[in-house]
């Protein structure tokens, strides 16, 4: 029986998207929800599972084909062909009788109890294991090697992900004149033309300000341990600080909060706050929904899950829909002063940057302090200068005084 593979449904802000990788190729094995495809699109890499166990019969779209919402992307021979082949391969050769009992090795009257005891402390699946024992009986020997090599394993696969960027960015030897074109990511392709989108479009203008991050880091030293103890490992960071003074700032100023949808001004009555996080396939921004209600401690969770995800490629559409303000912070990568741009349709961005220690003058007197550039860039069409000015300005001071933030003055 024929199963065919067909892309998934895209939400209604994603039109399209573009055949990235097949994991598996015409004649192979596939088990039911593994990984067979992987489609690319604007915004996310989108994994396509096996329905069922069989085999890959037709591969209709190809790598780099565009495909829409359930386009037919392939199709899948149902059958026993899948179970049968790793069996096949895992069976001693010189005794094709033991086949049968080696793959059900999961049973208990092939697994002895040590064996099925030691499996399950170390999240070794039975079934995977060829036994050698008599009758095909799993040994506790076989666990145990296969715990060995489950400890082996992920030094390899750090990298074969590492040398992934590679094949985009290529370094070449000196004196070297070579020449190597890939073509760009539809996120990259997507990220470019919305930046050029926002800067033909909009009267963008940028303010800054610098905040005195003493007190901050005085703060985050006397209680982080305690923090971490407290919010089961979660790391008190500096994100959150911003993320909570943007969404306080925000309540006092809501033009900054708001967004244009064509001649219309859609002001929000929450603060749901973009926080752009770095890939391997280029910036993203997951969102923080209703942020406002959030404690610090649930903010650097939130921005720690996004973290792993975007790493392991696992971010959703849905992390990435919507947000009605954006912070992007350069400072990580050591930048000291940029200009961020819009991220329409909303209308301002706050971007934060190094902690640079200077000469300051404070009641007269030459003081060093870790100081942060701050840029606010906004579309001059809703938010008048003093506005922005004055959002920033208020940025300043509740961080500079987090005591404020408690306080709500």
């Amino acid at each position: 029986m024929a199963i065919e593979i067909k892309a998934p449904t895209f939400p209604e802000s994603v039109a399209d998207g573009t055949v990235a990788t097949w994991h598996k190729k015409v004649g192979e094995a596939v088990k039911r929800d593994e990984l067979i495809v992987d489609i690319e699109t604007d915004k996310v890499v989108i994994e396509v599972l096996a329905e069922a166990d069989g085999v890959l019969a037709e591969i209709v779209k190809n790598e780099g084909d565009t495909v829409l919402s359930n386009e037919l992307l392939g199709k899948l021979s149902e059958g026993g062909a899948a179970a049968a082949a790793p069996a096949a391969a895992s069976a001693p050769a010189a005794a094709p009788a033991a086949a049968a009992p080696a793959a059900a090795a999961g049973d208990d009257n092939i697994l002895s109890p040590a064996a099925r005891k030691l499996a399950e402390e170390n999240g070794i699946d039975p079934n995977s294991l060829a036994g050698t024992g008599k009758g095909g009986r799993v040994t506790k020997e076989d666990v145990v090697a296969a715990v060995e090599a489950k400890k082996n394993a992920p030094a390899a696969a750090p990298a074969a992900k590492a040398a992934a960027p590679a094949a985009a960015a290529p370094v070449f030897a000196a004196g070297d004149r070579v020449e190597k074109r890939v073509p760009m990511t539809r996120l990259r392709a997507k990220v470019a033309e919305r930046l050029v989108e926002a800067q033909s479009s909009m009267a963008m203008l940028t303010t800054f300000n610098e905040v005195n991050m003493k007190p901050i880091m005085d703060l985050r030293n006397k209680y982080k341990d305690l923090f971490e103890k407290k919010h089961n490992g979660v790391r008190l960071g500096f994100m959150s600080f911003f993320v909570k003074a943007a969404t306080e700032a925000l309540k006092r100023f809501p033009g900054v909060n708001a967004s244009i949808d064509g001649n219309d001004i859609v002001y929000h009555g929450y603060q749901d706050i973009g926080v752009a996080v770095s890939s391997d396939r280029g910036l993203v921004v997951p969102v923080l929904r209703n942020a406002e209600f959030m404690s610090l401690a649930e903010i650097e969770n939130g921005i720690a899950t996004f973290g792993k995800k975007a790493k392991d490629g696992k971010l959703s559409i849905e992390d990435m829909t919507g947000g009605t303000f954006t912070i992007s912070n350069g400072g990580v990568f050591g930048s000291l002063l940029s200009t961020p741009i819009v991220n329409p349709p909303q209308t301002a961005i706050l971007g934060m940057h190094k902690i640079q220690e200077r000469p300051m003058a404070v009641n007269g007197q030459v003081v060093i302090l870790p100081m942060m550039y701050l840029a606010l860039s906004y579309d001059h069409r809703m938010i008048d200068g003093k506005e922005a000015v004055s959002f920033l300005v208020t940025m300043k001071d509740l961080l500079e005084d987090p005591a404020r933030l408690l306080l709500d003055v």
